[in-house]
């Protein structure tokens, strides 16, 4: 998922990373610098060992200083050594290894990388946040000069170089990853002029999102020049006089490139942890408890390398996020200095992207997450303006609700559009972080002025028809689903019809809306039906008079006609869910 923060969180190295403790005792820390920077201040003897030479960088702008967008490599460092050890009197070592910790003797072994010469510290507490390295398969060719991963500074300049070096005409990358660092590489490198080619070994990009949100976000690439190549993985790299020629993938296409870029996640760094004998947990994290204490409560771990609570399930899960890493760091400084902290809530990954002109946002679960989490969940998804229609610049924001059924507990939102995604997740983030329900969505009193939002706002509208299925009010069927054994009804106008039918094998009947009580002896009210519009919301009024009117079971198409296009994009696609 998704990196950065003050501090380098996810680096391939094991270095120490100091909090506060009292005058006469010594804080080691294991790399980056976590601790809140109030806690800095009041520190007496902390110690931080690094074992790169940046101490604090915002490793989630690399992405756009390698397209151009930050122009200024120096707005990328946060603090530097020379800062820390001024500002906070930290004793700061780079270039400095842990190699081992004895726990039994609270020593910790330390090499130089400039000579491989070792020496032992002492700690009282030891803060540990290895972060995690890029996951980088044994494939042929894939130490091939021009392959690279993105995951420090180091890694930033050089593929900035290889990027300005490369020649007009020859420009042309293979991302391999459609997540979150692979989609931005692709945007960036497209800015640069390269033809892009992305590969994903999912059937979607974004695969922390649904299939049905994440098509927005493969349109806007298709539409941005990015060829797309879903459902197949990375196979072979191939070399010319030692440099990258291109890749080959599993279905046996053959890709000329210049340059591959690695986006195909990250392995947490727990070596230094286990063989201490800290205990890990069943994902491969450092086991932690509230106050980001290991099994040796002496021994506090944060970032990339733990395993965090999950709110939705209240598992425990590796999320590889900026946030989640400070606000650990933060409470296990304050920890380590008094004993006491508020306790580290679960982390919900929520998280956010922008891929060209369109923005994807997340928080907790999604619907295929959900299930193989074992709930019994619901979705809720509109299409609706991000602000006042009637107000210039107003663009369509897409938002699904899950939630638990019948209980409307919220599980998870995502959103996409280009503008207004971020702040909607972030409400809704925080509804899902107090264990709030659809109805409490609903009840939301949420700001608006026509420039801003809506009276009746996204948020709000998703949560009605989520509650309008909890009460038997309006039920709702997949956008993807298989309309061939349903009656199907379509309310929009003639001329909406005409220009933008509704992709299914099923027959079809178009009634618009304000004829629909005149017309209803067209219709079998003893079939299963389904009725749709262009979003559900004049399909939604639909269905009220059809159930009122004495048909036994109606459903209303998620997201309309227009969900069902980037979805189901051909009637011979619709029971494969648009994936044909």
């Amino acid at each position: 998922m998704r990196r950065e923060g003050m501090q380098d969180e996810e680096r391939l190295a094991d270095d120490v990373l100091g909090g506060h403790f009292a005058p006469a005792a010594r804080v080691v820390a294991v790399r980056g610098v976590v601790a809140h920077r109030e806690i800095m201040a009041r520190l007496h003897r902390v110690l931080l060992l690094e074992r790169d030479g940046d101490v604090s960088f915002a490793n989630c702008g690399m992405p756009y200083h390698i397209g151009g967008e930050i122009v200024e490599r120096a707005k990328l460092v946060v603090a530097s050594a020379q800062l820390l050890r001024r500002r906070f009197r930290i004793d700061v070592r780079e270039q400095s290894e842990a190699v081992s910790i004895d726990r039994a003797a609270r020593t910790i072994r330390v090499r130089r990388l400039a000579d491989g010469s070792e020496y032992e510290l002492s700690w009282d507490r030891l803060i540990l946040s290895p972060g995690a390295a890029p996951v980088i398969p044994p494939l042929p060719g894939i130490t091939a000069k021009g392959v690279y991963s993105l995951r420090n500074l180091v890694d930033m300049d050089r593929i900035r170089a290889a990027v300005e070096a490369t020649a007009e005409g020859t420009r042309t990358a293979v991302v391999a990853g459609a997540g979150f660092i692979g989609l931005e590489m692709a945007e960036q490198l497209v800015r640069k002029g390269f033809v892009v080619h992305l590969v994903e070994l999912q059937s979607q990009v974004l695969p922390p999102l649904d299939m049905d949100m994440s098509v927005a976000i493969r349109d806007e690439l298709i539409q941005q020049g990015v060829k797309l190549y879903l459902g197949r993985a990375l196979q072979s790299v191939t070399e010319q006089s030692g440099s990258v020629s291109g890749v080959a993938l599993s279905d046996g296409t053959q890709l000329a490139a210049s340059l591959v870029i690695l986006g195909l996640g990250v392995r947490p760094n727990v070596g230094l942890a286990t063989a201490c004998g800290l205990e890990t947990g069943p994902t491969g994290g450092i086991r932690i408890n509230e106050f980001l204490q290991t099994s040796d409560p002496h021994i506090y771990a944060v970032g990339d390398a733990v395993e965090y609570p999950y709110g939705p399930t209240g598992s425990a899960a590796r999320v590889a996020l900026a946030g989640p890493a400070n606000r650990a760091g933060r409470l296990a400084g304050e920890h380590a200095v008094c004993g006491v902290s508020a306790a580290f809530r679960p982390v919900l990954g929520t998280a956010i992207v922008r891929v060209f002109g369109q923005t994807a946002a997340m928080t907790g679960l999604s619907v295929r997450a959900a299930r193989r989490a074992g709930f019994d969940c619901r979705s809720a998804t509109v299409i609706a303006g991000q602000h006042a229609g009637y107000f210039p610049g107003a663009v369509m924001l897409t938002l699904k609700l899950v939630y638990e059924y019948p209980s409307g507990r919220l599980l998870g939102a995502q959103a996409t559009g280009a503008d207004g995604a971020d702040k909607r997740i972030d409400v809704l983030a925080t509804v899902l972080a107090f264990g709030g329900t659809v109805r409490d969505v609903a009840g939301l009193d949420l700001c608006y002025a026509p420039p801003y939002g809506s009276a009746r706002d996204p948020v709000h509208q998703a949560a009605f028809v989520a509650c309008n299925e909890l009460d038997g009010q309006g039920a709702m069927l997949d956008v993807d689903a298989d309309l061939s054994g349903f009656q199907v009804v379509d309310v929009r106008t003639a001329a909406e019809v005409a220009k933008a039918p509704l992709t299914t094998r099923a027959q079809v009947t178009a009634i618009p809306l304000d004829e629909l009580r005149e017309r209803l002896g067209e219709l079998d009210s003893s079939r299963p039906t389904v009725v749709s519009c262009g979003v559900g919301v004049r399909a939604h009024a639909a269905q009220r008079i059809l159930l009122q009117s004495g048909f036994r079971e109606v459903q209303n198409l998620t997201g309309g006609a227009t969900l069902r296009r980037r979805v189901v994009p051909t009637a011979d696609s619709e029971s494969t869910g648009g994936q044909s």
